[in-house]
C-alpha cells in the first residue's frame, strides 16, 4: 500500500477530495438503489453494493492509469479517438441497447466484468481534449472564424448533432463546455457570438423538422418542450412529480437528516439513486451532508484551477480545466435540480 501512494504524483488534494466523495457515496447510494435492488435483483441489494464498488474500483484504476501517461500525449490520442467515440455513439443510437432503465439508449456494456458506461460522457472527455489541443496549437497565431471551421467547429458539432436526439441536456452541456474553454484558450468573442448563433440556428431548426416527424425525435422534442413549461409554469401538475418528491425528501431532512438509510422519498422518486441522488443525500443526511457535498465540489474547483495555473503549457491549462470544470459543473446542475433552480435535465452527481 505505501509503494502505491509512493507511486501516485499530481496534487494530492485532488485524490484526498477524489476518495472522499467516493467514500462518502457508499451510504447514500447503497441507501437509495435499494427500490432498484427489489426491481432487478429479487430484492439482493448487495449487488447493488457491489456494482457501485466496482464501478469505483474501475473508475480509480482508470484515474491512476491515466495519470502515469505524459499529458503531452493526449493531444495525439484526441485525433484517434474523437472518430472512435463517433462510431460508438453513432453505435448505441442504431442498436438502443442499454442498461435499462430511464435512460438504456445512452449506455454501452462492457463484457465480461458486466459494468456500462455512458458514451456522451467518453465522448464529453475526447472532445474537451480535442478542443484543448486546438486552442493550444493555434496560441501564437492569429486565429480567424473561417480557418477554425473545419478544425474546430466541424467536429465540435458532428459529435453534439450525434448526442443531442437523445440527450438534449448532456449536449448542451457540451456546447456550453466547449464555449468556455476556447474562451480560456483566447478564441475572439466576436466569433464565439457567431458560432452561439448558428447553434441556437441549428437547434431550432433540428426541433422544427422533429416536430413534423411521428417518430422518436418528435417524442424527445415533446419532452424537452414539457419540462422547460413545467418549470416556468407556477400550477403544480402530474409532471411536477419529480420536483415535487425531491423538496419533500430535501424539506424532511432539516439540518441534521433523518439518518443513513431512512429515506422514505427514495420509495416514491424516480432515479433517486443517480439524477435526485443529492436530494435523498440531503433528506438522510441534512442540510450538513447537502453542504459539505457542495464545499467538496468547491474545493476540487479550486485545486482544479491552482492545476492548471502551475502548467508550463497551454495545452496543459486548457486540459485540466476541459476535463475538471465538467466534472464540477455537473454536479452544481444537478444539485440545482433537485432544489428546482433549473428544469430536469439528467445531469448526475459524480458521487453517484
Amino acid at each position: 500500500m505505501q509503494t502505491l501512494f509512493k507511486n501516485i504524483k499530481g496534487d494530492r488534494l485532488i485524490w484526498a477530495i477524489v476518495a472522499l466523495l467516493a467514500i462518502l457515496s457508499f451510504l447514500p447510494v447503497y441507501s437509495a438503489a435499494s427500490d432498484l435492488a427489489y426491481s432487478k435483483y429479487d430484492g439482493n441489494t448487495f449487488i447493488s453494493f457491489v456494482k457501485h464498488f466496482m464501478h469505483l474500483v474501475l473508475g480509480f484504476a482508470i484515474m491512476y492509469g491515466v495519470h502515469k501517461i505524459p499529458y503531452r500525449y493526449f493531444k495525439g490520442l484526441s485525433l484517434v479517438m474523437l472518430p472512435v467515440v463517433g462510431g460508438f455513439v453513432i453505435n448505441y443510437h442504431g442498436s438502443r441497447h442499454g442498461n435499462g432503465g430511464a435512460s438504456a439508449s445512452r449506455w454501452i456494456k462492457i463484457p465480461v466484468v458486466g459494468l456500462s458506461f455512458q458514451t456522451s460522457t467518453l465522448a464529453f472527455v475526447v472532445l474537451m481534449v480535442y478542443v484543448a489541443r486546438y486552442m493550444s496549437k493555434v496560441k501564437d497565431e492569429v486565429i480567424t472564424f473561417k480557418a477554425s471551421i473545419l478544425p474546430l467547429w466541424a467536429p465540435v458539432f458532428i459529435v453534439l448533432a450525434l448526442i443531442l436526439p437523445s440527450n438534449f441536456s448532456t449536449a448542451a452541456i457540451m456546447f456550453l463546455m466547449v464555449m468556455i474553454l476556447v474562451f480560456l484558450g483566447g478564441y475572439p468573442v466576436r466569433y464565439m457570438a457567431i458560432i452561439l448563433g448558428s447553434g441556437l440556428v441549428a437547434l431550432i431548426l433540428f426541433i422544427m423538422v422533429a416536430k413534423l416527424t411521428t417518430g422518436p425525435l418528435n417524442v424527445k422534442v415533446t419532452t424537452w418542450e414539457n419540462r422547460i413549461k413545467n418549470y416556468s409554469d407556477s400550477e403544480d401538475t402530474d409532471a411536477d412529480y419529480q420536483i415535487e418528491k425531491a423538496k419533500i425528501a430535501i424539506a424532511s431532512g432539516g439540518i441534521t437528516g433523518v439518518g443513513p438509510g431512512k429515506s422514505i422519498q427514495k420509495h416514491a422518486l424516480p432515479q433517486s439513486s443517480s439524477d435526485f441522488i443529492f436530494a435523498i443525500i440531503i433528506e438522510e443526511y441534512g442540510l450538513i451532508g447537502g453542504f459539505s457535498i457542495m464545499i467538496l465540489y468547491m474545493w476540487l474547483l479550486f485545486r482544479v484551477v491552482i492545476v492548471s495555473q502551475k502548467s508550463d503549457t497551454i495545452f496543459g491549462k486548457l486540459l485540466v480545466l476541459g476535463v475538471g470544470l465538467p466534472i464540477v459543473f455537473q454536479a452544481l446542475i444537478n444539485m440545482a435540480v433537485a432544489v428546482e433552480l433549473f428544469p430536469v435535465t439528467g445531469a448526475n452527481v459524480t458521487i453517484s
